[in-house]
């Protein structure tokens, strides 16, 4: 009988594995391409979500992304745009970087750009904006600061981030499913479970069977546990809304499907609209509000971008087994290049900036160590832009119960962390927690930074604290400030 190694060193021979090092890194082709599909199916929504997004909302002169008064139009274009952008963007990650991520429009950032910017100017002008963040970023990334700032947090603190996003993208995964949601009622809680406290309608019980399978399987060591329960509970989901004709989740329908209808489409392929590419005005914002707004609002989506890459690069190395002894991911610089591009491009492409996603997690969860996953990835995406049911075929409801059991695993790092000692334990506890109850990465980093700084200073210990965490704290405590002091300026 062959051992698992050298079933590995077999399937390792060749320029890919030589490439991307798949079998020093103990993977295989096979699971590497595995977790580039896993992590297309748990991420692919943002395809149809951004365009939601971004494409219905007016700018300041009244007219959609892309300009003209059609927003079915706007979003159409988006669409494509957005697949273009992540598919790139995305290759790019796996062959530059070799690191198991993948990027796309960053969710959060955008609803800032459309609701917060671009309805001070022309989307153009927005869009300006995003490319000149990406492109201080890629400075500051190309002069060491952003590598250095990494390498100066604490080793319990970056597992305090990966557990901290081991909750958040949990909690992503219940909500979208419907499984948790806000009342509708006023005065109740915050969130309750289903709706009214009761869970409701055939797509939960999709999750339900999706999560419970997804689980089953990997408890067994079932070789594509997560893919094998995405396509089954999309292919559940299929049957169901054929027979029972659901639709989607709206106030009058709570018991439908979210985001999209798994139902297959009267066409299957698309043709690409580009004309978004290129749409971007680089320094139009500081003629529309001068030149004190606009820097307040690069330094807003600066700030955000930056730790959020930083943190979902560190769980994703802990994850995958990949991150060296002082917490840091293989190519790190090259990653945070990556990144730093992507955010331009995504403004180039008035798509919005794209970033770093912690969905790939479940292509890690998947087996996925290398780059050939984001590859895969990519390559997806390329192909939904003109194979349109690629990315309406599946639900929440089939894809987030992966992000549930990668959830879970992450969660599993916070024994690395000492509760016995205050000075880093509550700085942890904010981080860990902050997450998901304030649905930003960067709010917890900067939660748990600044408290790390007050507590080693109180303790007569700030000598300890790295200099370059000083200026983190101090340009958090800025960025939390930032809402009162942009009423004050404007």
């Amino acid at each position: 009988m062959s051992s698992p190694q050298a079933a590995t060193a077999r399937s390792g021979s060749g320029p890919l594995d030589s490439f991307f090092k798949i079998s020093q890194r103990g993977s295989t082709l096979g699971r590497e391409v595995r977790g580039g599909l896993v992590t297309f199916f748990t991420m692919a929504y943002i395809v149809v979500l951004n365009p939601l997004i971004i494409g219905t909302v007016k700018d300041g002169t009244g007219q959609f992304v892309g300009g003209g008064t059609d927003p079915v139009a706007a979003i159409a274009k988006i669409a494509v745009a957005t697949a273009l952008v992540a598919g790139v963007v995305t290759i790019l990650m796996g062959v530059f970087a070799n690191f198991p991520l993948a990027l796309a429009t960053g969710l959060g950032l955008n609803a800032f750009v459309a609701f917060s910017i671009a309805t001070k100017m022309t989307w153009a002008d927005a869009m300006g904006l995003v490319v000149l963040e990406g492109l201080i970023i890629l400075v500051l990334v190309l002069t060491g600061f952003r590598k250095a700032v990494f390498e100066a947090v604490p080793l319990q603190l970056k597992i305090a981030i990966s557990v901290g996003i081991g909750l958040f993208i949990a909690f992503i995964g219940v909500v979208d499913a419907g499984f948790v949601r806000r009342p509708a009622a006023l005065g109740g809680p915050p969130v309750e479970l289903g709706v009214g406290g009761n869970l409701r309608g055939w797509p939960v019980l999709v999750f339900v069977v999706g999560l419970i399978l997804i689980v089953t399987l990997y408890a067994r060591k079932v070789k594509g546990a997560i893919l094998i329960g995405i396509l089954a509970a999309t292919v559940l989901s299929i049957l169901i809304e054929s027979i029972a004709n659901i639709g989607a989740r709206t106030d009058k329908n709570p018991g439908g499907w979210g985001l999209s209808v798994p139902k297959l489409p009267d066409q299957w392929f698309t043709k690409p609209n580009l004309d978004t590419v290129g749409e971007f005005n680089l320094f139009g914002s500081f003629d529309k509000i001068g030149v004190v707004s606009a820097l307040l609002l690069i330094f807003t989506l600066m700030l955000a971008d930056f730790f959020d890459t930083m943190g979902t690069m560190t769980a994703i190395g802990a994850e995958a087994g990949l991150n060296d002894a002082d917490g840091i991911p293989p190519n790190s610089q090259r990653i945070l290049v990556v990144d730093s591009l992507a955010a331009a491009a995504g403004g180039a492409a008035s798509v919005s900036s794209n970033t770093s996603y912690i969905e790939s997690a479940s292509g890690v969860g998947e087996g996925a160590r290398t780059g050939l996953a984001s590859v895969v990835t990519g390559i997806c995406f390329l192909i939904s832009m003109v194979v349109a049911p690629l990315v309406t075929l599946v639900p929440y409801e089939a894809a987030t119960p992966a992000l549930i059991l990668v959830g879970f695993l992450m969660m599993t790092q916070v024994k690395g962390i000492d509760f016995d000692d205050i000075e880093v334990a509550f700085p942890a506890f904010l981080t860990i927690i902050l997450m998901p109850f304030t649905y930003s990465i960067s709010a917890g980093i900067g939660a748990g930074f600044v408290s790390y700084v007050i507590l080693k200073t109180v303790r007569g210990k700030g000598r300890q604290v790295h200099p370059l965490m000083w200026v983190v704290a101090a340009l958090f405590v800025l960025y939390f400030a930032i809402g009162p002091l942009s009423d004050w300026l404007t």
